[in-house]
């Protein structure tokens, strides 16, 4: 569309709710649209058009009957909105022949009527807008800066107004984007908080793409859907979206509650900060995978350890081809270099996405692979996780590996500081990861190499586990949050200790919330022994009480991350 015509349509709607300032903010569809051709040449104003519209839920509140005049019985009559929308193009392009002319621009009274009605319920009707949709013009931003003596008084439908915008050049088209652009995101790039917002409940399938349509008529940034995971990798219904400016986000934390099929959508302001620390990056490698525009991202689960690139494309198969071949595959790996069954995956249209996702649980080697839409903020977040210190450090990779065990740790001392918990009555099937599940968002809190799994004699699960969190005031909360809640079928007790009476209750002693009760035994001041790693775990090969107490203290050093216990209660 030309960028200034001597034809003008002025467009107005209203809802079955709120309207005014308010209109889109309560998720009610439109019932009224109306519209006048303006001819700026001749000063001249064309015949009112207004057509009702048949709502899919007939109901009206008293605040719209009384703004519209309209009743539910008129309303039943009216056609449905893509009906009305097709006599709206009819009809301009009539009168657009008559008066000779071929473009027009479109002007609305303030731009929700566009970005929070027209959009939003369109989407969910699956309806496709015309052009003119997703370029207009808010004659109120141009009346007010054609003459800005004005003040605050305009009547859009006043003759005089566009009689002092017929010399006036439109220098503010706003454009509603027609699609999400995918890109990455560095940690460098400054973030206005005031462009942010946090979107709360969603379902945990969901896709940028989906986002994007909950947020229709309004401009997201690039690469400015970051969806959030949680301490196993999986997203946990949250996502940080960024938009082009602050007007943009105030719109869209007018749809907190709105709904994203059954489910409603809690939105918040968030800050740049945390937008950064989501979706920024600052490897090479990624920004190079992500470097190639209007792919579709698709993140693979569960490969095997061995897979390589041509198992992983024969497995997607000639119906669903890989952008670049090997080149579109991104495989996520430890900092050590060692697989981590993840791989994210490019390709160049939706049809060849949807062909890999019908993939979703087949078998490739001797394991299930599970196929998910992604993100470019998801591929950053993923790999920002792995390569950073991770919260349980890796175990070497041969079965058994001599170790020499010290009776003082030579990182972490014991003391009386209470930043740790301890957790007594897990299911004996519990691994790191249901303790990271169990932590919630408590996770962030915890030291690395600070999970200490608890054997006992027998070199099985004991139930127990020691956790030391960042501060005292952390490891307080989450006794307080966690003490007796679930996991599995078993209630867990959750208590404050330090790494003092950590050691105590690894010798033998007792620690619950009526106090300390001291081991049956001293340690020794110095002893040796050796400790092995059979099938993942760390094993003690003597089982006394002080060699148990000298192996929790390389525990506590981060080397290493099993504790043995001679049955402590």
């Amino acid at each position: 569309m030309a960028s200034h015509s001597d034809t003008l349509v002025v467009f107005f709607g209203a809802t079955a709710g709120a309207n005014g300032g308010k209109l889109g903010s309560d998720e009610r569809e439109i019932i009224l649209l109306v519209w006048q051709i303006v001819d700026l040449h001749e000063k001249k104003v064309g015949k009112l058009q207004r057509r009702l519209v048949k709502p899919d839920s007939l109901e009206l509140t008293d605040q719209s009957k009384e703004e519209t005049g309209l009743s539910v019985e008129e309303l039943y009559k009216a056609e449905p909105l893509d009906k009305v929308l097709q006599q709206f193009q009819q009809s301009v392009s009539a009168e657009l022949k008559a008066l000779g002319r071929s473009s027009y621009t479109l002007c609305v009274d303030g731009p929700l009527i566009i970005r929070q009605a027209l959009h939003p319920e369109a989407s969910k009707k699956n309806l496709v807008l015309p052009e003119c949709f997703y370029s207009f013009v808010d004659v109120r931003k141009e009346f007010h800066k054609c003459c800005p003596n004005a003040g605050q008084k305009f009547d859009p439908h006043c003759k005089l107004v566009f009689e002092s915008l017929a010399d006036h050049k439109f220098s503010c088209f706003e454009a509603v984007k027609y699609k999400l652009e995918s890109g990455a995101c560095s940690k460098t790039e400054p973030v206005d908080s005031e462009t942010v917002i946090r979107a709360r409940g969603l379902p945990w399938q969901s896709s940028d793409q989906d986002i994007s349509r909950f947020f229709k008529g309004l401009n997201i940034a690039k690469g400015g859907v970051a969806l959030c995971l949680n301490a196993q990798g999986r997203r946990n219904g949250e996502a940080l979206v960024r938009f082009i400016n602050q007007e943009h986000r105030d719109l869209a934390l007018e749809r907190h509650k709105h709904h994203m099929g059954s489910r409603y959508i809690e939105v918040y302001k968030a800050t740049g900060e945390e937008f950064l620390k989501i979706a920024g990056g600052t490897s090479n490698e990624v920004a190079q995978f992500l470097s190639k525009e209007n792919q579709v991202i698709i993140r693979m689960r569960g490969l095997p350890f061995t897979a390589s690139p041509q198992d992983v494309l024969t497995f997607l198969g000639a119906d669903s081809p890989v952008t670049d071949a090997s080149d579109g595959l991104l495989f996520v790996k430890y900092p050590d270099g060692r697989p981590t069954g993840d791989a994210f995956v490019l390709f160049s249209c939706e049809e060849y996405a949807l062909n890999a996702l019908k993939k979703h649980k087949q078998i490739l080697g001797k394991r299930y692979i599970e196929l998910f839409r992604s993100t470019a903020a998801e591929v950053q977040q993923v790999l920002n996780r792995y390569m950073s210190t991770p919260l349980i450090s890796t175990l070497p990779s041969s079965s058994m590996v001599p170790m020499p065990v010290l009776a003082t740790p030579p990182y972490l001392a014991t003391g009386s500081t209470r930043d740790c918990v301890r957790l007594r009555g897990l299911p004996y099937t519990a691994a790191i990861e249901d303790i990271l599940e169990f932590m919630g968002e408590h996770t962030i809190d915890i030291k690395p190499h600070g999970v200490h799994m608890v054997l006992n004699q027998q070199g099985r699960p004991s139930g127990d586990a020691f956790i030391q969190m960042r501060s005292a005031d952390r490891a307080f909360m989450v006794a307080q949050k966690c003490h007796k809640k679930m996991m599995k079928d078993r209630y867990v007790e959750v208590f404050q200790c330090s790494t003092e009476e950590m050691s105590f209750v690894l010798m033998g002693g007792t620690l619950n919330r009526s106090g300390l009760s001291p081991p049956p035994c001293k340690l020794p001041s110095r002893t040796t022994g050796q400790v092995a790693f059979r099938n993942g775990c760390l094993l003690l090969k003597r089982t006394c009480f002080s060699r148990c107490y000298a192996f929790f203290l390389m525990v506590c050093s981060g080397n290493i991350h099993c504790s043995k216990n001679k049955g402590n209660t």
